[in-house]
């Protein structure tokens, strides 16, 4: 069944799940079809209701499938997922302060129809939540010995948060950016959201500032030997550090690559794609222009000269002094530019609210993430471990292959210093 199909079918069963709860919808189907017209209007607490419908079809038929439905349910934040809704379907003239809203409370009226359509752009499987959903059910109708326990199941007492909220990549972001691909790479996100096998999500966290430290080499040390896609995120503020209102204006944009970084003084890569996490979502594809995906370059080892030194950091999209992203060395700056200065992703704001101008702001946190899987995990690992014997190969030192102290040069020059006027003797 199409995408648009299955999106009209899951908007008619939310539709009636809000009818029978004795609430009031503005939509309205022509007919009973699967691909029928719709008309009418959504709010946004509607359309976070949607989401939040569409997460708890994924969660049961996700938890039915790998730990028997005996995980808990909780409800992530998508307000970002909302807010972007908000933002691309809302009538000329809406003024919404992204930084300080709430969602319950905005009264504005958003198209169903250009809804639709920035669903399938934005988040094309969303749909793929209700189809698992109902696969799952009719797989427990199947191999359950008591089908009438299947109808009766119930998720209970649902949370609002989760302690793994604490990070940057949240389970509702985790499972945003999951609903942007159709490939396996999704799998990897939606492994953030629920574990399986024993799995524990922070396993995938390579990197943290507030952890290992900051700075180019302390990044370096930790993602270094990984040869798979990873997500970085950078969590900022817009204002003047001394600004007691920046609180309320932090922002959180990020970067896909389709492998891992390398040192090098042009831009590199295949592939990769550009977020606007928070505080609302859109993700950029690439443009097909041009291939300035990654760039990663720190200080050469040796003290050589460079009559013209490559810039130190790392940078995601433009041209070299002109990035789209870029993270200063210290990983205190990052400076976002215009989406004019860049051809390889695609146009749009990463920031609410960008202008023309570059935006500097101060870095409050940076994570990076391992979305290669387990193997790629495992082969850092073993990387690493032949790192470490190499290093310690090189600081042991065979004594044999050194004539006695007694005998040395060495020796003799440092009891001359010490004493040049004593007497001494050639022993015959």
């Amino acid at each position: 069944m199409p995408a648009s199909m299955l999106l009209n079918t899951l908007l008619r069963v939310f539709a009636t799940t809000f009818a029978r709860a004795g609430l009031t919808l503005k939509l309205e189907f022509e007919s009973g079809d699967a691909d029928c017209k719709i008309s009418g209007f959504l709010r946004p607490i509607d359309v976070l209701m949607i989401f939040w419908m569409c997460w708890t079809m994924w969660w049961d038929a996700r938890t039915r499938k790998f730990s028997k439905g005996k995980e808990e349910i909780f409800q992530p934040d998508v307000n970002h997922l909302v807010l972007s809704a908000v933002e691309s379907c809302a009538e000329v003239g809406s003024d919404v302060n992204f930084w300080d809203c709430n969602i319950s409370d905005l009264e504005i009226q958003l198209p169903v129809g250009k809804f639709l359509t920035w669903t399938l752009t934005t988040v094309p499987s969303l749909t793929d939540c209700f189809t698992q959903f109902v696969y799952a059910r009719l797989q427990s109708c199947v191999t359950s010995e008591n089908p009438s326990e299947i109808s009766t199941s119930s998720f209970g007492d649902i949370s609002s948060t989760k302690a793994q909220d604490t990070h940057l990549l949240s389970p509702g972001r985790a499972w945003t950016i999951s609903l942007t691909f159709r490939s396996s790479i999704s799998e990897e996100f939606l492994k953030l959201c629920c574990p399986v096998d024993g799995e524990e999500a922070e396993e995938n966290l390579l990197y943290r500032s507030s952890l290992h430290g900051r700075g180019l080499n302390r990044f370096w040390s930790n993602i270094e030997g990984y040869h798979g896609p990873l997500l970085i995120l950078v969590s900022a503020n817009s204002g003047d550090a001394s600004d007691h209102e920046t609180s309320a204006r932090k922002w959180i944009i990020g970067a896909l690559t389709q492998q891992g970084f390398e040192n090098k003084d042009v831009f590199y890569g295949s592939s990769g794609n550009l977020y606007a996490i928070s505080p609302t979502f859109h993700v950029f594809l690439p443009s097909g222009k041009e291939k300035n995906f990654v760039y990663s370059h720190l200080h050469p080892s040796g003290r050589v000269y460079e009559p013209h030194p490559k810039p130190v950091g790392i940078a995601f999209g433009g041209t070299m002094g002109n990035e789209r992203i870029f993270i200063d060395e210290d990983f205190a700056r990052v400076t976002v530019r215009h989406h004019a200065v860049d051809r390889t992703y695609q146009h749009g704001s990463l920031i609410p609210h960008q202008g023309f101008l570059p935006v500097e702001s101060l870095i409050l946190e940076i994570e990076v993430w391992g979305i290669g899987g387990r193997s790629a995990k495992q082969m850092q690992m073993s990387y690493k471990k032949r790192e470490e014997l190499f290093t310690e190969q090189r600081r042991k030192v065979d004594l044999k292959k050194f004539a006695s102290w007694e005998d040395s040069p060495e020796k003799m020059m440092m009891d001359m210093m010490s004493d040049p006027n004593a007497v001494r003797r050639e022993d015959r």
